[in-house]
């Protein structure tokens, strides 16, 4: 039910709770209460507007992957933190660092970045642009799912009445657990 709701409100996030509830068919106040449940495990960590980048004058988005001095990660990301062109930064395995998501108005302002911005913080040893030309596909965020299958699985048992399967570790009594450590008494040592 979990990943229902969440498939839902990754194209409709402004959805209402009543709306929701028919959608996945179960009652407002159950819908309510789960959604509250995703939110303090922390699975829901906020709601955002999708804005249209090329609308608001940020028609160019590149990806800039940095070779980083080792010895110089914390001077990095300060000054990556005061470029408000970054959309997004990752550290990276391969041969660079870390890859950078840009968003500019041109090509010229890419150039810009990288030339007087990038290539002047001491921790950055070399850099490699690559101007993205469509973006194809772009989700808010990925569920699980099983492979050939557009609907999403959970990959967790089913939780029990009252407790969430997100964000909590799901104990079973000792009791309940004991006929399955019988049967398993085959052990190879």
């Amino acid at each position: 039910m979990h990943f229902k709701i969440l498939d839902i409100l990754r194209t409709q996030g402004r959805i209402s709770v009543a709306a929701l509830a028919q959608r996945v068919g179960v009652s407002r106040a159950n819908a309510y209460t789960r959604v509250e449940a995703l939110r303090a495990d922390g699975v829901i960590s906020g709601f955002s507007a999708r804005v249209d980048h090329a609308r608001v004058g940020l028609e160019i988005c590149a990806l800039i992957f940095v070779t980083v001095r080792q010895e110089l990660w914390k001077q990095f990301r300060t000054a990556l933190a005061q470029m408000p062109e970054v959309e997004y930064c990752a550290v990276t395995t391969g041969q660079h660092d870390a890859m950078i998501q840009i968003r500019v108005a041109d090509v010229a302002a890419v150039h810009r970045l990288v030339t007087d911005q990038l290539s002047t913080i001491p921790a950055v040893r070399a850099t490699e642009t690559v101007i993205i030309l469509d973006e194809v596909l772009r989700r808010p965020y990925v569920l699980p799912s099983t492979p050939g299958s557009s609907e999403p699985t959970p990959t967790t048992p089913p939780c029990t009445p009252g407790t969430s399967q997100f964000g909590m570790t799901r104990f079973i009594r000792a009791a309940d657990g004991r006929a399955d450590l019988r049967s398993g008494t085959d052990s190879e040592d």
